[in-house]
């Protein structure tokens, strides 16, 4: 049973390893606005080497935000015209490869 134990952990570090670089979302501020709205998302990985571009997604929906300064830890955004509802920040990465939800919703009125 060790030894299967032992095995496992290279690959547990590996894939570790692998998701470090990936940008995430912590937390919107404020987690309600309103079209026009500055908000600002806590991010880790979230400079230009890794983020191509922000979306508001209601899972059906798309769309891009106004990014108007971002750091590594940080980006801040102006809330497009779109509908009232609650949408997840979803990031599309610098190769845009792939879309990244992230667990973090911001609610539009």
């Amino acid at each position: 049973m060790k030894a299967w134990l032992i095995a496992l952990l290279p690959i547990s570090a590996a894939v570790l390893a692998a998701f470090q670089g990936f940008p995430r979302c912590t937390a919107v501020d404020p987690d309600t606005a309103k079209t026009g709205d500055t908000v600002s998302i806590s991010c880790e990985n979230a400079d230009k080497t890794k983020i191509a571009d922000v979306y508001l997604t209601d899972g059906k929906d798309d769309t891009k935000v106004a990014v108007t300064e971002r750091t590594e830890d940080k980006i801040k955004f102006q809330v497009p015209s779109i509908k009232p509802g609650r949408y997840h920040v979803a990031l599309l990465t610098a190769n845009k490869a792939s879309m990244i939800e992230q667990p973090v919703v911001l609610t539009v009125e």
